[in-house]
């Protein structure tokens, strides 16, 4: 897909993924990148990250990262996630990574659906990260940026196992949330976190009255960034 751009007079062709999405607990993660054209653009082991067991993510990412012409990773936070809801906020994690890219691409490629508002022109690809080489490097850079960082979240609530599931509604983490609850870094919009802070609350207080949260915070705090988080 990229050399047919290129034939066309598109030199720069971006990538850009996210991961996180379908997570109900931890920040939502995108990712943009430009490979070089030619044999320094074909990263060795580069595939779908959903394809990569984690270590050849860990050793797909650092060549990605030396063979890049430039790259970016955005976070965003589970409090934005809360307060915007996911398709917003995702579109908007999406256009700021391919806004940080230096230099810029000619052209975008995305994963699965639009991302308006690019300021350049680009195709929503079916499967993108399976046909495209740079959105499949812009996967693997938004994955393995929130899978480190799930890590980090797992050392401060191991309770959750984080570092097995990433986030993700697994059998372990449903019952996690059932015997403890939600934690910060879950996303209250996802019926099942709401259903068990409901269930935990009501087990610890004898009633089934509902939790105030507080105002939700519609500042982002998101971080950028252009070299390894």
């Amino acid at each position: 897909m990229e050399r047919t751009l290129r034939r066309r007079g598109f030199e720069a062709i971006a990538g850009a993924d996210e991961a996180g999405r379908g997570a109900c607990a931890g920040p939502l993660v995108a990712a943009a990148c430009i490979l070089p054209a030619g044999k320094r653009g074909r990263v060795p082991g580069l595939a779908d990250s959903k394809l990569l067991t984690a270590a050849s993510r860990e050793r797909v990412y650092e060549e990605i990262v030396q063979r890049a012409v430039s790259w970016s990773v955005v976070v965003l936070p589970v409090e934005d996630l809360d307060a915007r809801g996911m398709h917003v906020t995702n579109i908007e994690a999406l256009r700021r990574a391919v806004s940080l890219l230096d230099p810029g691409p000619d052209y975008v490629l995305t994963d699965g659906f639009p991302v308006p508002g690019l300021a350049r022109p680009g195709l929503a690809v079916w499967k993108g990260d399976r046909v495209a080489a740079c959105v499949a490097a812009a996967s693997v850079l938004a994955k393995v940026t929130r899978d480190r960082m799930m890590l980090e979240l797992h050392e401060r609530w191991p309770q959750y196992d984080f570092a097995v599931h990433k986030g993700y509604i697994t059998e372990l983490h449903t019952a996690a949330l059932e015997r403890h609850g939600p934690c910060p870094e879950h996303r209250m919009r996802f019926v099942n976190v709401r259903a068990a802070r409901d269930s935990y609350t009501a087990r610890v207080t004898g009633s089934a009255g509902m939790v105030d949260d507080g105002p939700m915070r519609p500042e982002s705090r998101a971080l950028t960034s252009t070299e390894d988080r």
